[in-house]
């Protein structure tokens, strides 16, 4: 059993770095060497024939820890049929009949649109008879409904040559190739001999296409340089993942579009599943441009061909956009994952932040706190705890301040801080996290840092702060904060997690300001201790309806005089309930 394929240069050093000490291998790359029985090896005259025999002994065999297509998904094509009177529809499987086809399209919109645009363009035929001379001198079939509405010209019963009628198929080919250029400078130089012939209804029908041929390509053009015929190619890389955008450009004009996906089952160089990627669209495209667009150099060079790595103009503004493409392809892979499989999907946003943050080990187990009060009330602060990239709401804490007196945000997060780690220290020492985020900016991470650091843990955890402003990540002692993409789930897991501590806060605050209010309302009142504050409450449940009691019940409780002062005074408290 075939297990891995490779190419190399030199192959003794290709080989040479899987036998090293293990310690210097990762653990997939480990049990990769453990499997191997035996090693054979083929010699082809360049580079470019080594990345093509690789390429197909990889889909012959399919190596179980070669980089992978994940991407099975099977894209739209235009197809030209080639028989007599040709068809042209789409299809999602490419035949050895003959027939020419066209694509692949990233979206079936794409290509339908350009259906469309055919039909309204050129009198095409829609059904699928088989016509050829015999048929129509024998008269087997009728023409149909396209017929009569001008849709079709009327094949299948002789009303249009052959000649004719395979003009308009190779005009349409000349677009699908992107020529269309060549086709509005022919049509001008027809419209303008019709014009000079006085055939006004010819030359207007020349200028209609003109324009409809105008409408579509300016929705294609990418590029201010017309006579762009290249290949571009991008790759965005996460954890074993990569995520690969490629765009074919003739005349200017986006032609073909593709997205593949790329599972890497041992560590590879980027440049390596570039040339893989290239590889794999050379063997669905055929021949190359003979200029690839490309981010970095790939690890092989193929003859006659130039590699661009573009810094400035309109060849990398067509590389953003296939990282655009790229990027927008891998964000709907990890949406569509969190449906089909939300455990990887969860694992890869904490690999995404692992490598965002420089963590040695995935942050499985996430802390974050956040303090809460109003001009210095009720003080509290609150923790909120995320295991696998999920909340786990059992292990939720909450903190009343007890040694800052005052609105003291930095000194309340150090008190916290050190009242968390120290009782699990006591009670819990393997379970303590691996990330804990700080609701705040410089003043109240470095607080809690010093708690840490009280408690020697600071060569244990990872803390970072999550400033509100600009959503920056604040890291202890580095003067410059980390701003993560916008749309990067990594960051999304920080804001979800200090959302749920600003949340978990907040309740338990105005939890302990409405039994405040209750409590000041009625205790303020000579005459009233905490037991028959209790009694009130228990008997009418709120001071509201206490308050709209009759004096005399209140009296049977209280008494006269005490029930007169607390109807009196509740009667001029504007209290808010």
């Amino acid at each position: 059993m075939v297990i891995y394929v490779g190419k190399a240069k030199d192959l003794h050093k290709r080989v040479a770095q899987y036998f090293v000490p293990p310690e210097r291998l990762n653990t997939k790359t480990r049990i990769l060497v453990s499997k191997i029985a035996d090693l054979q090896y083929s010699v082809v005259d360049s580079e470019a024939d080594a990345l093509l025999l690789e390429n197909n002994l990889i889909k012959q065999y399919k190596p179980r820890y070669n980089i992978l297509l994940k991407d099975s998904k099977t894209y739209p094509w235009i197809c030209v049929t080639s028989e007599p009177y040709p068809r042209v529809y789409l299809t999602r499987r490419v035949e050895k009949n003959g027939a020419r086809y066209f694509g692949p399209y990233s979206t079936v919109m794409h290509a339908r649109y350009l259906l469309e645009f055919f039909e309204k363009s050129y009198p095409l035929r829609s059904c699928r008879h088989k016509i050829d001379s015999d048929t129509i001198m024998r008269g087997r079939i009728r023409p149909c409904l396209d017929f009569h509405i001008g849709k079709c010209r009327g094949c299948c019963v002789g009303k249009v040559s052959t000649q004719e009628y395979n003009s308009w198929i190779e005009e349409i080919v000349t677009f699908l190739k992107g020529g269309v250029g060549a086709i509005v400078k022919e049509y001008e130089g027809r419209m303008k001999a019709a014009a000079d012939e006085l055939n006004f209804e010819n030359a207007q029908v020349y200028k209609d296409k003109i324009d409809a041929l105008g409408k579509h390509y300016s929705r294609s053009i990418i590029t201010a340089a017309k006579d762009t015929e290249a290949d571009v190619f991008s790759l965005v890389f996460d954890g074993p993942d990569a995520f690969g955008n490629f765009l074919r450009l003739r005349g200017g004009a986006i032609v073909q579009s593709l997205n593949l996906g790329f599972r890497m089952n041992i560590e590879e160089e980027q440049s390596a599943v570039l040339s893989e990627f290239i590889a794999e669209i050379g063997s669905k495209f055929g021949e190359l441009s003979k200029e690839l667009i490309v981010p970095f150099l790939p690890d092989v060079q193929m003859p006659g061909v130039q590699y661009t790595v573009p810094v400035k103009g309109d060849k990398l503004s067509l590389l953003e956009l296939s990282a655009k493409n790229a990027r927008e392809y891998h964000f709907n892979t990890l949406k569509q994952r969190e449906h089909t499989d939300p455990d990887e999907f969860r694992r890869s946003v904490l690999e995404e932040l692992r490598q965002a943050l420089g963590m040695s080990e995935l942050p499985v187990h996430m802390e974050c706190f956040d303090n809460s009060n109003i001009q210095g009330t009720n003080p509290v602060a609150s923790c909120v705890v995320f295991r696998g990239g999920q909340p786990s709401k059992k292990d939720y804490r909450k903190f009343k301040i007890k040694t800052v007196v005052g609105a003291n945000d930095y000194a309340s997060m150090k008190e916290v801080v050190n009242r968390r780690y120290s009782r699990m220290l006591a009670e819990t020492p393997d379970d303590l996290p691996q990330l804990i985020v700080i609701d705040g900016g410089k003043g109240q991470l470095e607080f809690a840092w010093q708690a840490l650091s009280e408690l020697g843990l600071t060569d244990k955890l990872m803390v970072v702060g999550l400033a509100k402003r600009l959503e920056e990540v604040i890291r202890v002692g580095d003067p410059y904060p980390l701003f993560l993409d916008r749309n990067s789930q990594a960051l999304k897991l920080l804001q979800h997690i200090r959302d749920e501590a600003h949340r978990f806060g907040i309740t338990f605050h105005r939890s302990l300001r409405s039994k405040a209010a209750i409590r000041s309302a009625l205790t303020e009142i000579k005459g009233v201790g905490r037991q028959t504050e209790e009694r009130l409450l228990l008997h009418y449940g709120s001071v509201a309806r206490i308050a709209a009691a009759d004096q005399a019940d209140l009296a049977s409780f209280v008494g006269p005089v005490l029930a007169a002062r607390i109807h009196q005074a509740l009667s001029t408290q504007q209290l808010d309930l």
